[in-house]
């Protein structure tokens, strides 16, 4: 027998191994289930919404070729414009109330000195659960003209029944109001989330500084929520750009389309009088307007920073 005796290699897995196959093939099982979703319920609609916008379809029978008409009569169309202005006033009250309340709140509530932190935590974030048929009529009985409890308040101190839904500028203020109460809460809980993750040592320093709290806020606070700061804002402007529970179900978009959104003109318009081209035109620039105002809002925090 030789005495420089070789030990054996491992042998190469074979490729035709049913093992090695199934190994292979496993991550891409995983993640499948994502894909499918993305393609049946984003990728598909989404493509066969630009397809249709250049077209004029019932849903029944073949689409009819329009190429750009259906843009044309929507540029062209005065109850389009008053949704868009509808709609901007939401995404402006949104931004510059809903925000800064939100950031307020969320102060409040990190604030070491609270008690009952989660109850107060759970009762604002309850709004956002609730029911849209319970809100409307909870909503609906407050706005009342003649019954109304928030015309009985000012009432007592002097001030005329106010006709909320048979009035256009009080219409829309009534759905800010609504919007107010049911997302200021919801936002906060970001707010609250990345206040949390800042180090009590800046503000320690900051007191040893003489740093007061509105300083310590100013300075510290809202410099490291930047990223929280920009998420929000995205957040609440792609969801008041597409809003629709809210004047849907409180004015139905009256009176006379004073608080009708883009939204709720793309489901008149698309679903309810069956014009699909027309309506997937309405929702290519929604679309088109999301995505640029949010790629505006990353450039302008400093995401897209140029080299």
């Amino acid at each position: 027998m030789s005495g420089n005796s070789v030990a054996n290699p491992t042998p190469p897995v074979k490729l035709s191994n049913p093992w090695y196959r199934q190994a292979k093939m496993a991550p891409y099982l995983f993640v499948a289930p994502f894909f499918i979703l993305f393609f049946v319920f984003f990728l598909f609609p989404s493509l066969s919404a630009l397809f249709l916008s250049f077209f004029k379809w019932n849903g029944i029978g073949s689409p009819d070729w329009l190429g750009l008409r259906n843009f044309q009569r929507l540029l062209e169309d005065p109850n389009f414009w008053q949704a868009v202005v509808n709609t901007v006033i939401y995404m402006l009250a949104s931004l510059f109330i809903v925000v800064p309340l939100s950031l307020v709140l969320a102060s409040v509530l990190n604030s070491p000195g609270l008690k009952l932190k989660g109850l107060w935590r759970s009762s604002f974030f309850s709004p956002i659960v609730t029911s849209s048929v319970a809100i409307a009529l909870v909503f609906q009985i407050l706005y009342s003209r003649d019954y109304g409890l928030l015309n009985a308040f000012l009432g007592k101190i002097g001030v005329p029944h106010i006709n909320w839904f048979g009035d256009g500028e009080w219409a829309k203020l009534s759905i800010i109001i609504l919007i107010m109460w049911r997302w200021t809460g919801y936002t906060s809980i970001y707010f609250l989330a990345g206040m949390q993750t800042i180090s009590m040592e800046y503000y320690e320093a900051a007191m040893i500084d003489g740093a007061n709290a509105t300083q310590q806020f100013l300075r510290i606070t809202l410099p490291l929520l930047r990223p929280v700061i920009l998420f929000v804002s995205i957040l609440v402007t792609t969801g008041s750009l597409q809003i629709f529970e809210e004047p849907y179900i409180l004015t139905s978009g009256g009176p006379a389309n004073a608080t009708l959104s883009v939204a709720q003109f793309l489901y008149t318009q698309g679903i309810s009088n069956l014009k699909f081209g027309f309506g997937s035109a309405v929702g290519l620039l929604l679309f088109i307007t999301i995505f640029s105002l949010s790629a505006l809002q990353l450039r302008t925090f400093g995401i897209f920073r140029e080299d």
